[in-house]
């Protein structure tokens, strides 16, 4: 009987020491900063400015809702080459900006480590990096939300220290029908 009384006394002690530990709530489920991006939340139908079909994109919430997972598939070009890529996205509270990370399948990865949410649109920039033996490059991406059923992903790089852009790629996501 001694036993199951010290059992029963060790493990109430043991479940209050572990009630009091338990972190909080996670600020992703509680701070409305980070639900400025879920407009991008859903699955997609990617196309480019001549209305042709670019690709997929499943867009989802996971980590108790801290990060934005983008999964991206293209249309197969000419060969059957399909090109796949993932991007993590979340809002970084040390430094107050949204980040991005992207990889794909054939070796690239792109840090889009600052980014603010203004007007109703995302904007993603990188740290200058080296284009060329000359040359710094800066690559840009902006969200806008569009509509419940639409966003726009323009993707820009500058090789003059943000002075002026170029296009690389401009993209209508539109939701698809359920």
């Amino acid at each position: 009987m001694k036993q199951f009384f010290f059992l029963f006394i060790f493990a109430v002690a043991a479940k209050s020491i572990d009630a009091q530990n338990l972190p909080p709530a996670s600020p992703c489920l509680t701070n409305e900063i980070y639900r400025q991006f879920d407009f991008w939340i859903g699955e997609w139908e990617a196309f480019n400015l001549q209305g042709k079909k670019a690709g997929d994109s499943k867009v989802s919430l996971m980590l108790d809702s801290c990060v934005i997972l983008e999964e991206w598939s293209s249309m197969p070009v000419p060969g059957g080459f399909i090109y796949k890529g993932k991007s993590m996205n979340t809002y970084n509270s040390t430094v107050k900006q949204w980040q991005q990370t992207w990889v794909d399948n054939v070796g690239g990865n792109t840090q889009f480590i600052h980014g603010k949410y203004e007007a109703n649109k995302i904007i993603f920039q990188t740290d200058p990096w080296q284009y060329s033996k000359d040359t710094l490059a800066i690559n840009r991406l902006t969200f806008f939300n569009l509509s419940r059923d639409k966003v726009r992903q323009l993707g820009e790089i500058s090789k003059d220290n943000g002075q002026t852009w170029a296009t690389q790629y401009d993209l209508e996501y539109r939701r698809k029908k359920k």
